[in-house]
């Protein structure tokens, strides 16, 4: 099933590492310009050596001025991928203001303040879009420790649905993502306790955690014209975890 991303241009964020960096890869490889947003400017380095062409944008998206800075100016995207977030856990009695302005400001509002910057352009060339919001299972699913988490995603999910509505007219078509844990190095140290890693999945009817590719073949998905009638979802790639 081809996706005919070639020679389209894509954004994406959160790509220094993880599933950003291997999305970055896969359009890289499926012949997609891709512009590649980190904060980390080593990862950007050695992405653009592995994926020669790829335009890299170093910009902290929690700076709002900063980031209007750094992509006000970056020309015709056709493709989206909001990915970078943060996880900052802490028992709920314990929430610091800090860690929710941090969560609500990459998690969130970052998105709002890309997904303009692109949806502005794609009105204005008359172009359709597509736009994928990573989300999470932790969106739907109560979490120990995951208060403000959860909450961020949450809010994109419901983000999500509203930009559709908005900017469907326009056939800029906008969808998340909710994986389950993803075997990513992060993933893979974080689950790596036995014990933490049965507690999830015991709840995830297939036994086992998402692998990169699973995550990065649905975002390809969801880009392309193959799910040209698909808007306003929110796509679990869990395992079945949100079934139970």
């Amino acid at each position: 099933m081809g996706l005919s991303l070639a020679g389209r241009r894509a954004l994406v964020t959160g790509a220094g590492k993880g599933i950003g960096r291997s999305t970055v890869q896969a359009l890289h490889a499926a012949g997609a310009q891709v512009v590649a947003v980190s904060r980390t400017q080593a990862d950007l380095d050695s992405l653009v050596r592995e994926c020669p062409g790829v335009e890299p944008v170093c910009v902290d998206l929690g700076d709002w001025e900063a980031t209007d800075r750094a992509l006000g100016g970056v020309g015709p995207v056709d493709l989206l991928v909001n990915n970078a977030a943060v996880a900052l856990l802490q028992p709920f009695l314990e929430v610091t203001k800090e860690a929710c302005d941090t969560s609500f400001d990459v998690n969130l509002r970052a998105v709002i303040q890309v997904s303009q910057i692109v949806a502005r352009g794609l009105i204005a060339r008359g172009a359709p879009g597509s736009i994928v919001n990573v989300s999470s299972q932790a969106s739907q699913r109560a979490l120990t420790n995951h208060s403000v988490y959860c909450s961020t995603k949450g809010a994109l999910d419901m983000l999500t649905k509203v930009m559709a509505l908005e900017l469907g007219p326009h056939q800029i078509r906008v969808n998340a993502l909710n994986p389950t844990v993803v075997m990513t190095p992060m993933g893979q140290a974080n689950w790596s306790d036995p014990q933490k890693a049965k507690t999830m999945l015991d709840r995830i009817p297939l036994g086992k955690f998402a692998e990169v590719e699973n995550v990065v073949d649905t975002i390809l998905f969801l880009l392309s014209d193959r799910s040209s009638m698909t808007t306003g979802s929110t796509v679990p790639v869990d395992g079945g975890f949100l079934a139970t």
